[in-house]
Formats: C-alpha cells, sequence, structure tokens
C-alpha cells in the first residue's frame, strides 16, 4: 500500500475586493480560519488576506471559495496578477470621487434651506426632497449594496450602520411629509446642533440623510486616498528595478532582452548610469555603484571583479561586465518585498484587540440605538428627539478608525523602513524595541569592517617608512592572504603604482620572501626573521608585544640584511561605530560587545567604540547561553550579528538584528535586518519600530476615545446626526493622516 504524500503548509496572499470597514475583515478572516489547516490574517489597510494552509486538507481554490461564501471577492495570486496589471494605471478613488462631487453639489442646497429660516420659500421641502434623493440612493448606494450582501450573510458592518441611519432619516422625511403635515407649503423649520425633547413632529430630516452621505464618501474618499499614499514607499521600491538588459553572447555581441529573461549565468553589461538588472558578480570592470534603493545608504560603493552587485542598484561609474547569479523571485530587491509585505500584513498584540471589539461593535451599536429610541418615547420625550438620537447613535458609531489604526502605521512604518534599508520581520516585534535595555554587538563585522587593514607602519631607527611600506607592499602584492591583501592595499593607496616582485615565495605560517627591484625583501613573523638570522631591535620589539595585547597582528619587514621596520594590521572598526554606540545610549540601551575574539583585542575595539562592557573568547555555540543569562539576569536583550555563528544567539534574544550584509542564516534568525552594514542602522531601526508603535497607540487610543465619548452624547440627544457624519468621517482621517506622518521618519544616516 502507497503511503499518502507527506506536503507542507503553503503560503498564498489573496486580494480581498469588497471590504469597507474592520468588521469586513474580521469577518472574512473568521470564515477562512474556519477551515481545516488554514491559519489567516486578514489585513484591511491592504486588502489582503495572508494564509498558511495544508494542501492536504483544502485546494487554492477553496480558500476563494469561503472568502465568495462571506460576500466577498478574492482572486488566486496568478489571476489577481493578470487583473493587477490590467488595472494598474486604474485610480481606485475615481468612482468615490464622482459620486462625492454629485453629492456635495446637490446636497449643499438642502443643508442651506434646512439651515437657514431666511431662504425657506413656500414649498421649498419638495424641492429639498428632490435634491436629496439622489443623494441617498444614488451617492450613498455603495453603503446600501454592501448592507444587503452582509445581511444576505447574516451580518451587519459599518455599511450597515450608514445605510440604516441615512434610509431612516430619509425615510422619517417621507412619512412626515406625506402623513404628517411637513408638506404643507407654508411649512418652516429652524436647525439646533442639539435637538429640542419637545420638537414637532413634522421635522424632516433630508438634511441629515444628504449632508451625512456626502460627509462619509468623503471620508471613504480622503481614506482610500490615503491607503493608496501609505503603501506608494513599497510600491516605489519593487518597482525601480531594470526592465530591460544587455546580455553578452558567444561573440561577445550584445542584444537587449526583457529582464524576465535573464537566467543564473548569463552575462551582462552595465554601463554608467543604468540599473543592475539583477543580482550578480562582477567579471569585468570598476565602478562606484549607488545602493541606497536597498541600503539607505548615500555613499557609493566602489566594485571590481570578483565583487557582488544587487539589482535594482545604480552603476554610477564605468562600464561592468556582470555574471547573474539570481534572479526573478530570489533577487534581494524581492526577498525585501516579500519581509515588507509579510510584516505589512501581520498584527500587533494590542490590533487584535481592536479586531475582537470590531467584530461585534456594530450588532451592538445596532441595540443601542433601538435601545436609545425607546427610552426616550417611553420617557415622554418626542419622536423628533427620540428619532433624532437614534440616528445619532447609528451614524457617529463607526468602527473604521479601529481597523485602520494599525495597518495604516505599518504600512507606512515598513514602507519608510524599506527605503532606509530596514526590514521589519512582523508587527510584534514593535513591542520588543520598546523593552529592550541591553545590546549586545558583535565584533567581526559589526562593530569592525571584518576586513584587515594596516593600521601602523613603524619604522626603525633612521629608515624611511614610505620605503618601507613600498617594498613590502610589491611583495605582498603577489599574496592572497588578508594581510598581504592589507599591506598592499594601504601601500598603493598612498604611494600609487608598485614595483613587481620577482621570485616570490610563500612560507606557510610565517612569512613570504623575494625581491624587489634588485633587493631580498622578507616579511613576516619573529620566527622567519631567525632563520635568515636577522632580530628586531629594542623598540620594534616592544612595539611588537603591544600589537600583540591588544590582538592585533604585527609583521617584520627586512631586506639586505637588516630588519627595517614593522607593520601592524588589524580589523578595524567602522568609523560610524562610535557615533552608533553613543546613540544607542541616547535610547535608553546598554551596550555590550560579544566576541570569539582574545580579550586584549576585545577591549581595544570597545575602547575605539566607546564600549564600557566586554565579553570576549566566547566560543560559537555559547553566544546563546550568554544571551539567556543575561536575560536570568531580568534584563531584555537585543542582539547584533552578521555571521552564522550569531544565528543562535539572535534567535535567542528578545530582538534580534542581523546586519544584512552576513549570512542567510543570520537573517532568517533574526527580527530586525540591516540590509547596509552601517551600525548606525541598527539606531534608525529601533528609533522607526518605536516610532511606529507609537503611532499605532495613538492611533487607537483616539478610536476608542473617539467613540466612549461620542456614543454616549449621541444617545443622551446632544449630537445632531450632522455633526455626528461628520465626526466620524473625520475619524478615520485622522487615524489615516496620523500614520502618514511617519514617511517624514528621517535616518541619522541622512536618508
Amino acid at each position: 500500500m502507497t503511503a499518502p504524500t507527506q506536503t507542507g503548509p503553503e503560503h498564498v496572499e489573496l486580494p480581498i475586493t469588497g471590504m469597507t470597514c474592520a468588521s469586513c475583515a474580521a469577518r472574512v478572516e473568521k470564515r477562512l480560519n474556519r477551515l481545516e489547516g488554514v491559519a489567516a490574517t486578514v489585513n484591511y489597510a491592504t486588502e489582503t488576506a495572508t494564509v498558511d494552509f495544508d494542501p492536504s486538507r483544502v485546494a487554492p481554490e477553496g480558500l476563494v471559495e469561503a472568502v465568495e461564501a462571506a460576500g466577498y471577492g478574492a482572486q488566486l495570486p496568478a489571476a489577481a496578477g493578470a487583473a493587477d496589471d490590467a488595472a494598474a494605471e486604474i485610480d481606485p478613488s475615481a468612482p468615490l470621487r464622482r459620486r462625492l462631487i454629485a453629492s456635495a453639489a446637490l446636497s449643499a442646497p438642502v443643508l442651506a434651506m434646512s439651515m437657514v429660516p431666511a431662504l425657506q420659500f413656500d414649498n421649498w421641502q419638495w424641492l429639498a426632497l428632490q435634491l436629496a434623493t439622489p443623494v441617498v440612493l444614488w451617492g450613498a448606494w455603495p453603503f446600501h449594496r454592501a448592507a444587503w450582501v452582509n445581511l444576505r450573510h447574516g451580518a451587519a458592518t459599518m455599511d450597515t450602520l450608514i445605510s440604516v441611519g441615512t434610509l431612516a432619516a430619509w425615510g422619517w422625511s417621507l412619512v412626515a411629509l406625506f402623513l404628517l403635515g411637513a408638506g404643507d407649503p407654508g411649512m418652516r423649520m429652524g436647525f439646533d446642533l442639539v435637538v429640542d425633547p419637545g420638537a414637532a413632529a413634522d421635522h424632516i430630516y433630508l438634511e441629515v440623510a444628504a449632508v451625512v452621505t456626502t460627509f462619509l464618501l468623503a471620508g471613504r474618499y480622503f481614506e482610500t486616498r490615503a491607503k493608496r499614499r501609505a503603501g506608494t514607499a513599497l510600491r516605489a521600491l519593487l518597482e525601480l528595478g531594470a526592465k530591460e538588459a544587455s546580455v553578452l553572447g558567444p561573440g561577445g555581441e550584445e542584444r537587449r532582452v526583457p529582464v524576465e529573461a535573464l537566467g543564473p549565468g548569463d552575462r551582462f553589461v552595465v554601463r554608467p548610469g543604468e540599473r543592475i538588472a539583477t543580482d550578480g558578480i562582477v567579471e569585468e570592470g570598476s565602478s562606484a555603484v549607488d545602493a541606497s534603493l536597498l541600503t539607505g545608504e548615500s555613499v557609493p560603493v566602489e566594485v571590481g571583479p570578483g565583487d557582488t552587485v544587487a539589482g535594482a542598484t545604480i552603476n554610477a561609474g564605468g562600464r561592468l561586465v556582470v555574471r547573474a547569479t539570481r534572479v526573478g523571485a530570489d533577487t534581494a530587491l524581492a526577498q525585501i518585498g516579500r519581509l515588507v509585505t509579510r510584516a505589512q500584513s501581520g498584527k500587533a498584540p494590542v490590533q487584535r484587540l481592536a479586531d475582537r471589539i470590531s467584530a461585534v461593535f456594530v450588532p451592538v451599536v445596532i441595540a443601542l440605538s433601538a435601545a436609545t429610541l425607546g427610552f426616550w418615547l417611553a420617557n415622554g420625550a418626542g419622536p423628533t428627539f427620540a428619532f433624532t438620537a437614534a440616528v445619532a447613535v447609528l451614524i457617529i458609531a463607526c468602527p473604521c478608525a479601529l481597523g485602520l489604526a494599525t495597518p495604516t502605521a505599518l504600512l507606512v512604518g515598513t514602507g519608510r523602513g524599506a527605503q532606509m534599508g530596514i526590514l521589519i520581520t512582523g508587527p510584534e516585534i514593535l513591542e520588543s524595541t520598546r523593552r529592550v535595555d541591553t545590546i549586545l554587538l558583535d565584533k567581526t563585522g559589526t562593530v569592525t569592517t571584518g576586513e584587515m587593514a594596516l593600521t601602523t607602519v613603524i619604522a626603525a631607527g633612521g629608515e624611511d617608512r614610505a620605503e618601507i611600506l613600498r617594498r613590502a607592499g610589491a611583495l605582498e602584492d603577489g599574496s592572497e592572504h588578508p594581510i598581504a591583501r592589507a599591506i598592499a592595499r594601504a601601500a598603493r593607496a598612498e604611494l600609487g603604482a608598485l614595483p613587481a616582485p620577482e621570485g616570490f615565495a610563500n612560507r606557510e605560517g610565517l612569512g613570504v620572501e623575494g625581491m624587489v627591484e634588485g633587493h631580498p625583501v622578507v616579511i613576516g613573523r619573529p620566527a622567519l626573521m631567525a632563520e635568515w638570522g636577522l632580530v628586531l631591535d629594542a623598540p620594534l620589539t616592544g612595539a611588537l608585544e603591544a600589537a600583540h595585547a591588544q590582538g592585533r597582528t604585527a609583521v617584520a619587514v627586512a631586506w639586505d640584511g637588516a630588519v627595517r621596520g614593522l607593520l601592524v594590521v588589524a580589523d578595524t572598526i567602522k568609523p560610524s561605530s562610535p557615533e552608533a554606540v553613543a546613540r544607542l545610549r541616547d535610547l535608553g540601551l546598554h551596550p555590550v560587545l560579544l566576541t570569539g575574539d582574545t580579550t586584549g583585542a576585545a577591549r581595544a575595539v570597545a575602547a575605539e567604540a566607546g564600549i564600557d562592557e566586554v565579553i570576549a573568547e566566547v566560543l560559537p555555540g555559547g553566544k546563546a547561553d550568554v544571551v539567556r543569562r543575561i536575560q536570568a539576569e531580568g534584563r531584555v536583550v537585543a542582539m547584533v550579528g552578521d555571521g552564522v555563528n550569531d544565528a543562535p544567539a539572535l534567535a535567542q534574544a528578545d530582538l534580534g538584528l542581523a546586519i544584512g550584509t552576513g549570512t542567510d542564516v543570520a537573517i532568517e534568525a533574526s527580527d530586525l535586518t540591516l540590509v547596509s552594514g552601517d551600525l548606525r542602522g541598527a539606531v534608525d531601526a529601533i528609533r522607526l519600530s518605536r516610532r511606529t508603535l507609537g503611532t499605532i497607540r495613538g492611533n487607537l487610543f483616539w478610536a476608542f476615545a473617539y467613540n466612549v465619548a461620542a456614543i454616549p452624547l449621541a444617545a443622551a440627544g446632544y449630537l445632531n446626526p450632522l455633526v455626528a457624519g461628520a465626526a466620524m468621517a473625520l475619524s478615520s482621517v485622522f487615524v489615516v493622516s496620523n500614520s502618514l506622518r511617519l514617511r517624514r521618519f528621517r535616518s541619522m544616516r541622512g536618508t
């Protein structure tokens, strides 16, 4: 008997259509999660459902059917992609804009006549009815349609409140006009922000029905536009990739092909000013590459043969020939897009509370409205007053602002982060950034450059420093050892062209030997000098011991039978590290240098960077144990690292920040990824995360406070429905506008 094929969970992003408020999103999410083997999150702001499902239990088509059964529309990604391409240039707010303009034009005279008795000529109320009716029936049609669809599925949403409220005001006016004497030619009506409990029963509410519809259309229109603006950062980032590439054929001929046609191993040309088509390795040429799109760094990076480059970055210098290594969905740009989209689709813990409230909010409000009507009628108030209070409760109590509070802030915050080279894995991470009090910094590649560099040239008595560096650089230019490359690179940068060595020989573990301009030159450890019968004098010996005490590497340089000087090489700190450490302290964090290097080397780097506490000589597997030990002391720990050996510690930490120039293993284990290698990115990441969390909390506070304060006022009869409609629309616009302020967040790196 054949065993069933075991398949892992699959992931899909479903575009959802027809949602108009947070309650809609809650209904779709609940319906999807009822399916066996499905875990779904629905985001109202991005209008997507993020679904993890077991394909052995439910087919992708079953997910679409579940959404449609709830009364909404959905498409699988392939079909949705084609539809998105066809409608890419369509402004989703255009239909709302047309309804808004027409409704505003018709509502303005209705409002003026209803508010100003001097404008109320004989039979003015019948003209008001003719002007208001198209607004209520056509302008508010999106609300009525959504309310009807939800009613058919046994649900109530924000649209139900709007539809019932505006139709009730319009319907009451019809009854008053035809049956209660409001249709008399000489009827006059005053306007009060607070309705008199003893108002006459022939009072009409055409201005409420029309103007509230206009206010709500305006709120929906500006909300739609703001939501679209909120996602522009990520959309702009993903659209900046190259569209075509100049591929080199076997004979060296060039042909232009769409970037989608590139495959791994293809060689393509990038001219100055062009975008690099895809991720690859430089094979020919040298240039400066502007990678600010991905890293947020404003200074171009010098690249040459053997260096890696990322797609969508800009060649700012010479002609490059690049061999493609990753294409399509595997590129760095595509991976950034997936990480940001995943973060935007998630929900912070505080938002889940708002979702639970929104799910039961509308039925409760309808019950409150009915109770308000019954209470006032039972207590002797006039039907006009009772009806006004009930309608005001329906209109004021919109849960829309609650649903927008978190996703719009996440949308803007994560998009701005992507522009700055900061990738937030998920919204739950934001809580961690607020609580962190200790930050562990890996040394190599995080605080330091991770590359050896020449730090000091010490000349023996009477020797010329430049000559020592020139001959040492010339001989070391023939070696691939990191120390040799550091010496040769420094010599070339300071002195220009170097003479060619002859008879180069590498002495494994000791140094190198060879001829430079007819002189036998030897560079290496004291043991190699001893083989040549050479001894370091006392000053050079002291300098050698001091370098070793600081964890640095020192090699002697000799020619013509004498030791001429000492070259000191070390992994130097990044220029931005001291500033970053100081800024981390300003954020209330205690920095600790964590490394497997010697204590001397670690303390030397820590002193340069401004770090007081050092934990050194930690084996790769012991970094996670250090994190656990500090956590056991009651501290909340963040960890910044870039290597494979950092991955366990990044995963163990309360907040893991991976330097994006490091390994994929480290990045996968982290909560935040810093695409650039600049440690100041960690400061920006924590600042942006805290700012985004603060915006979410502010949004939720005002959304809750608005409803808590407004509903009792409406039920008590202190809010005219006109004022309620305007306030409700403005609450949603306020939440989105407050989130958009995150677009102005500035990096300490100047981006």
